[in-house]
């Protein structure tokens, strides 16, 4: 086999021959870490049933892909950088089948907790290098916002499929499925890479200096537990100190940046307004997402008593809308401009969460199909969003930007878990008496079964209104702040550099 097409960002070509066939994979490879991430959430009870976690442990299964995850976003791409984006992509595939494949040996939680690991590491090297090799595969910014808009489309549908996946594999087979269906997607995505993507580097790749590595996964990982930590248990002196902690590397991280010329994290790009409207759409974005994912199928399976499979089916409307609205947004975008486009979705998302929170009670679930596909359209316009992070960012820092992307997908899904899943707990527990069993104050799963049951039903369904309004007030303020930093006449043509 001849060697891989070299792709330096200075001279490559207009149009390359296979980029929309190198797309296909990017975004396959994307759907599969999704899909993985919210079918863990399906099978964990059948896990937990199985294999008997401690609490302590349980913490680990779920939390361990997350932690390693934000911790090697930002060194391994700036590593992809230097070493070649499509080589650490096809090797981020390769550790994430055979860390799937590694489950049909693991008989206890250590095990597992290992095999998370393996995942939050493959992870790390595929998701910022999708978006790196589509700035290199795509030079033309009215294509790559296309690209990018069908990129985001694959992390909606991931996220919706996978309750629908998750719940179809349980009715046939063990746990064990949720993690095996990666291994041959992963083997189809090594071996089309392979055949299909170019290599790319960065002509000036970032610094790569011991210090730099330790104070950003030490940053990274410890902001992550610190947010997932006061999220479960308030204010308590672990959290606290993890934030102070993650707070007091990170600060000292962009410090060592901000005085090297080619530094580990572009983090000057962050002076451009244009950039950072993109950074706040992608993070309101997945913080509202992954809130109302959550929610959403609680709701659907412990109120209503649907089956996972079913209430997977019942959150397909998301998928539908951003499937829609994707590849629509960029050419609306070179009609109206992109701020519209931008705001637009991001007022489009907050209807539909407001719905959520303003349907009457019990909620109706074609009020919710509704809502579900509002938000699902107005999330279609993060592909113009990521055009901002990507385009505005010099080719030879795209691994830069692509981190920065990636991290605000991660870290709103904590938040969103974190912050508005701890006030779904604060409404629902406002709403039964005082004397309430500790398991049904505790969740609602314990409450089903008991005299409890119907006042719980009630207050878990009033929480998830409650979420639905304040994620609408979040989306709302991120698109006043991006239609204050947004130009009105920013075309598309002007994200790139």
């Amino acid at each position: 086999m001849s060697a891989p097409t070299l792709l330096s960002p200075a001279t490559a070509p207009a149009a390359h021959p296979r980029r929309w066939a190198g797309l296909a994979v990017l975004a396959l490879s994307l759907l599969v870490v999704v899909l993985d991430m919210t079918v863990l959430n399906v099978a964990l009870p059948a896990l937990t049933a199985d294999l008997r976690p401690t609490a302590v442990e349980q913490l680990w299964i779920v939390d361990a892909y997350a932690l390693v995850l934000a911790g090697l976003l930002i060194p391994l791409s700036a590593l992809a950088d230097r070493w070649g984006r499509r080589r650490m992509l096809l090797l981020g595939f390769a550790i994430f089948g055979l860390g799937s494949l590694a489950v049909l040996v693991a008989d206890s939680p250590a095990a597992v907790i290992g095999v998370r690991v393996l995942l939050g590491v493959g992870g790390a090297m595929i998701m910022p290098a999708t978006l790196s090799l589509i700035r290199t595969l795509f030079p033309d910014p009215g294509e790559r916002a296309l690209a990018l808009g069908i990129w985001a489309a694959m992390a909606s549908v991931g996220a919706a499929l996978g309750p629908v996946v998750g719940g179809a594999l349980l009715e046939v087979f063990s746990w064990h499925a949720a993690f095996l269906l990666n291994v041959p997607l992963m083997a189809l995505a090594l071996v089309a890479g392979v055949l299909l993507l170019p290599e790319s580097r960065s002509e000036r790749p970032g610094r790569l200096d011991a210090a730099g590595v330790l104070l950003s996964i030490t940053g990274m990982t410890a902001l992550t537990a610190a947010v997932k930590d006061l999220g479960k248990h308030g204010a308590e002196p672990l959290g606290l100190a993890l934030l102070a902690l993650g707070a007091l590397a990170l600060t000292m991280f962009v410090r060592r940046c901000l005085h090297q010329p080619d530094p580990m994290l572009a983090v000057r790009l962050f002076a451009d307004r244009v950039f950072r409207a993109g950074v706040v759409t992608a993070l309101a974005s997945a913080t509202v997402m992954m809130a109302l994912l959550l929610l959403a199928s609680q709701w659907l399976q412990l109120v209503q008593g649907w089956s996972p499979l079913q209430a997977g089916a019942a959150l397909l409307p998301l998928a539908v809308g951003g499937l829609i609205g994707s590849p629509l947004a960029p050419s609306i975008a070179a009609r109206i401009g992109v701020r519209t486009v931008l705001v637009g979705g991001l007022a489009l998302t907050a209807l539909g969460l407001a719905v959520v929170g303003l349907l009457p009670r019990p909620l109706p679930y074609p009020g919710l199909v509704v809502a579900f596909g509002l938000v699902g359209l107005g999330t279609a316009a993060l592909g113009v969003g990521s055009a901002l992070i990507m385009g505005r960012a010099p080719a030879h820092q795209a691994g830069s930007a692509a981190a920065v992307e990636e991290m605000c997908y991660e870290l709103g899904a904590v938040l969103g878990v974190a912050v508005l899943g701890s006030l779904a707990g604060i409404v629902y527990r406002s709403g039964l008496p005082d004397g309430a069993d500790v398991a049904a104050r505790e969740s609602l799963a314990g409450a089903l079964g008991t005299p409890l049951a119907p006042l719980a039903t009630g207050s878990f369904t009033d929480a998830f209104a409650v979420v639905g309004l304040a994620g609408a007030a979040v989306v709302a303020v991120a698109a006043l702040v991006v239609a204050r930093w947004l130009p009105r006449d920013l075309d598309l043509a002007d994200l790139s550099h």
